[in-house]
């Protein structure tokens, strides 16, 4: 235990350690992921990827319903969740990442709501492929990496399946209380085949380690006291080597607005509150649509064809504080404006990918291809009708080479290069009134150009050890809307703002892995680095502004699994990360990025056992580092107290099915959360969740 919770370089000890430990040279099944945009077993990817399969996702599933803790749990270096609706300071290796589903990107980097964790019910998730750092593979807005859900699979038969979940907690089980169900159809009938499912769930409040009620963020969004519905179908067809494919999943969740967020005093230590009551307007809500077509061909004039078509409909709608919002107020509307906005985006796109292997019988196999993205993204004041971003198009063409080599044993060698043509459009429009009395801004069409290369190679040194190293770039535009709705100053054109110009992340990757039969473990380091990056600032109304500076960030990630017996399987990820930024213009990082831009420093303890044929256990630990965040001349403005907390979850196989009981905070740890000590907020001074009990049954027949 002693190497666990010790500084990275213990954590390099610890490595090294592994092949004095003794365990047999076995053979180890062959992952093969699909977020690098075609199949590839996972030892010939260049760069550190995380594949939570369905067993994983069940288990922590059965812990927690929400997809960011369910990532936390599993992948240290991303962000805390902020356990509610919204999920905006959240980042993997410090960065953005982009959202998808099957392929269609969920994330907004136009207009960053911070509402992309929440597009469709967890249940619905076969597996998740995460890639981290920095890269160009699906385009605009993985600066971070790649977050890639991908939906169930038909079935090859008739079958039928039923979830049930319940949770509560002791402090009041009525208000606390959590319900869910979901059911699923799916066939497949000589060539065709189909899988069809609806979730539905209904969410309770929260309550602390203390027995006090967790904060209501009635703005922002929240999952307490909200309800949720998730249709989803996938059909597909066929023949030959040739296969179509049609995806459909719609997705709404809606605050129930029963309770009005009371401020607590994040200087005294008092936690946010909530009270029963009435709130003006719409419930906080999200309702997403994703649509995608696929067409795969596997012998295309002795190529690989995939091309696919998708479109996403994206609402954001985000609710009224009970006290008037200064950013809001208008003199046309009176003294004491309520109001509340919505953040709106549709995406229509294509990407089409073609693979040759063995080109002219040398050992060299292409990826190639072009990827085309519309994307229309808008913010509005609902309640008035006023235009707090105005619509803004995007559109994107980018073709793109990939290279594979294969002819020295046990080496894979990789290089590509990638072209972005984009535009921005925007039409004149009036800042609101609270930015300086109005400003006009004058509208434009800016484009722009960026080529974008990665360089890549791993090598096989024997059947248990592995290294590699990347390099990769990838090309996003800043949140425009935060930038052109924030513009308080006169004269201002679209086609010559500076700060709408992309961010560019250089991203550069090394690891060592190493993999047996009883145990594997990866050690990585990275750096991730942006001469014009972008960074969120709090302002003291709450509201977010982008600040465009260069950033520097580069961290340690390490995991280990050990199969100590046959029924006994112990876990360890631990990630930290340093990020600086340029505070003065001057060319140099010389200020600590704050939590709202960076994960704090984390160990994550797991211990699985199985009990018998019907009956197994996992207990987890999370444990975060303090931190503490200092400006250029050194002195500390923000401090973070970190904290540990407790899971335990056993599944049952009984009454013909699964039975889960889990406890989440089984210690009942009463703690600020990372979010809320990072950005000090009297309204959203948020308390974490105290010990919840959660069951579920699940049957398939």
């Amino acid at each position: 235990m002693y190497c666990f919770v010790r500084p990275a370089s213990l954590l390099l000890t610890c490595g090294a350690l592994l092949p004095s430990l003794g365990f047999a040279d076995n053979a180890v099944e062959e992952v093969i992921v699909s977020a690098s945009r075609t199949e590839r077993p996972l030892s010939t990817i260049p760069n550190t990827v995380t594949v939570i399969n369905a067993a994983e996702l069940q288990q922590q599933l059965s812990i927690q319903d929400d997809l960011s803790t369910v990532l936390g749990n599993l992948i240290p270096g991303f962000s805390p969740s902020r356990q509610k609706m919204t999920n905006a300071g959240e980042t993997l290796r410090g960065r953005k990442p982009l959202y998808m589903i099957d392929g269609v990107p969920q994330s907004n980097p136009l207009r960053d709501g911070g509402r992309e964790g929440n597009t469709i019910d967890p249940v619905m998730v076969e597996r998740v492929e995460v890639l981290h750092g920095a890269n160009a593979i699906h385009g605009l807005g993985a600066a971070g990496g790649v977050i890639n859900l991908i939906t169930k699979k038909p079935a090859a038969k008739l079958e039928q399946s039923v979830r049930f979940s319940t949770g509560f907690q002791t402090e009041d089980v009525g208000e606390s209380a959590d319900f869910g169900m979901s059911y699923s159809l799916s066939n497949r009938v000589d060539n065709a085949d189909v899988i069809a499912s609806i979730s539905l769930r209904d969410m309770g409040v929260a309550y602390d380690g203390k027995g006090q009620l967790v904060g209501a963020d009635n703005t922002q969004g929240d999952t307490m006291d909200s309800q949720s519905v998730n249709g989803f179908v996938k059909t597909g067809y066929d023949w030959d080597d040739q296969r179509i494919e049609l995806m459909v999943n719609r997705y709404e969740i809606e605050n129930k607005n029963n309770w009005v967020s009371v401020a607590g005093n994040a200087a005294a230590g008092i936690p946010s509150s909530a009270v029963k009551g009435e709130i003006v307007g719409e419930g906080a809500s999200n309702k997403v649509t994703a649509i995608s077509l696929n067409y795969t061909n596997d012998d295309f004039f002795g190529q690989k064809l995939r091309i696919q078509g998708f479109r996403q409909d994206f609402a954001a709608t985000y609710g009224a504080e009970a006290v008037p919002l200064a950013t809001f107020q208008d003199p046309a509307y009176g003294p004491d404006l309520i109001d509340q906005s919505q953040n709106n985006s549709e995406k229509n796109g294509i990407k089409l990918t073609l693979v040759k292997n063995d080109i002219a019988n040398l050992p060299v196999n292409l990826v190639y291809g072009v990827d085309l993205l519309q994307d229309k993204t808008w913010q509005e004041l609902i309640q008035t009708g006023r235009a707090w971003v105005p619509p803004s198009e995007y559109e994107n063409v980018a073709p793109y080479l990939q290279a594979e080599f294969t002819g020295i044993d046990k080496l894979t060698l990789t290089s590509g290069v990638r072209y972005e043509k984009s535009k921005l459009t925007v039409n004149d429009f009036t800042t609101l009134v609270s930015y300086k009395g109005g400003q006009f801004v004058e509208g434009g069409s800016p484009d722009f150009t960026e080529t974008l290369y990665n360089y890549g190679g791993t090598y096989q040194i024997t059947s248990a050890w592995r290294v590699f190293a990347n390099y990769a770039e990838a090309f996003s535009m800043p949140d425009v809307g935060r930038v052109l709705r924030g513009i308080d100053e006169p004269n201002q054109s679209v086609e010559s703002f500076l700060d709408l110009k992309p961010v560019l992340t250089e991203s550069a990757d090394f690891g060592v892995e190493f993999k047996t039969g009883d145990i594997s473990a990866q050690l990585s380091y990275y750096t991730s680095d942006s001469n014009f990056g972008e960074r969120l600032q709090l302002n003291a109304d709450g509201i977010y502004t982008v600040q465009r500076e260069k950033t520097a960030i580069d961290g340690l990630e390490f995991s280990a699994s050990w199969a100590v017996t046959d029924v006994d399987l112990f876990g360890l990820r631990y990630a930290e990360a340093t990020g600086r930024y340029d505070s003065n213009k001057d060319g140099r990082v010389d200020a600590d990025l704050g939590g709202t831009n960076i994960s704090p420093d984390r160990v994550n303890l797991s211990w699985d056992r199985t009990w018998s044929s019907r009956i197994d256990t996992r207990l987890q630990a999370n444990y975060l580092f303090d931190r503490e965040v200092r400006n250029s001349s050194g002195v500390v403005t923000n401090r973070f107290n970190g904290y540990t907390t407790l899971d335990l979850s056993a599944n049952i196989a009984a009454f013909d099915g699964n039975i889960s009981l889990a406890v989440q905070n089984l210690t009942d740890e009463y703690y600020f959360t990372y979010y809320s000590q990072s950005s000090p907020n009297n309204i959203r001074n948020f308390t974490g969740v105290g010990r919840s009990i959660n069951l579920g049954y699940q049957r398939k027949f």
